[in-house]
């Protein structure tokens, strides 16, 4: 077993598809096959069940993605001990960041490292704060950037910046001509809400508990996986949601969007990175970067 055809495992398995995986590691499909096809033949385990044109995970294949992912993070790990030694001229960084982090906040900030460590190749990730916190539990990423709260010992968490969240509706939308008087109802109308896990969901869901609304009864019309698929439908009418003044900050000027005078605690951008792993340069030299981060992080 090499560290190649493990890759090679890992790229198919997270892709469920031979021919795309093939794609991205700039293989050919045979040479792909032929690697996962080595691996079964070997150890005499089917890892993958073909279904039609579709590949699935068999449970073998399932217990194995995750001890395949562990061996290559430690592989990366050692490789980058080395370039540590090398001085920063060459080696990679893998970071992972919540949208709202990934999509307005880190790219500037990674442009900057780019500048200064033109030889450290970056990756990054996008999810929600639950799934970055896991990659970065797991040694998928070694730097994580989240905007939600996140618990656990295996993490240590620091704050970079503080994120303004506003409270928007469409410009046809009846709160948009007149505010609501008093405190607001938020079960008065239908709302726009990033999916489970996302921290900005929870500081929605905080707010409506805060105005006396269970967050199981918020009457939720649309419920969409990004950023900008919540701002799209509710810029379409399709209710008001709690977002990043950062998300929203084009639709405010073009008044596609219009913010309600509704107080909304600001909320903490935070960068996570795993305790037990130690700090290599390339990470030092990022945390550095990173308002209100510490270059011993």
């Amino acid at each position: 077993m090499t560290l190649e055809q493990l890759r090679i495992f890992v790229a198919v398995a997270e892709r469920e598809h031979v021919t795309r995986a093939a794609r991205d590691l700039s293989l050919t499909q045979s040479a792909t096959s032929a690697a996962v096809a080595a691996l079964e033949a070997r150890y005499q385990t089917r890892l993958f069940d073909r279904v039609g044109r579709r590949i699935v995970l068999t449970e073998a294949g399932r217990i194995f993605l995750e001890e395949a992912r562990a061996v290559l993070a430690r592989a990366a790990s050692a490789e980058t001990a080395l370039a540590d030694l090398a001085g920063l001229k060459r080696g990679s960084l893998s970071l992972a960041a919540s949208q709202t982090v990934g999509n307005y906040w880190l790219p500037p900030l990674m442009q900057r490292y780019r500048a200064r460590f033109p030889d450290i190749a970056l990756e990054v990730r996008i999810g929600n704060t639950e799934t970055v916190a896991g990659w970065v539990r797991e040694g998928v990423a070694d730097l994580g950037f989240v905007e939600g709260e996140v618990d656990g010992p295996e993490l240590e968490a620091r704050p970079v910046a503080e994120d303004e969240l506003v409270l928007v509706v469409g410009a046809g939308h009846p709160w948009a001509r007149a505010t609501p008087a008093g405190p607001l109802d938020f079960a008065a109308t239908d709302w726009v809400i990033r999916e489970r896990g996302s921290g900005t969901r929870a500081a929605l869901e905080a707010a409506a508990a805060a105005a006396g609304l269970a967050p199981e009864a918020l009457p939720v019309a649309f419920e969409f996986p990004s950023n900008e698929a919540v701002r799209a439908a509710v810029e379409a009418g399709g209710g008001a949601s709690v977002m990043s003044r950062l998300v929203a900050g084009a639709a405010l000027k073009a008044g596609t969007l219009v913010a309600l005078d509704l107080a909304l605690p600001s909320r903490r951008f935070s960068l996570l990175r795993h305790r037990r792993r130690s700090v290599t340069a390339a990470e030092r030299e990022f945390c550095a970067l990173a308002p209100g981060g510490d270059a011993a992080a």
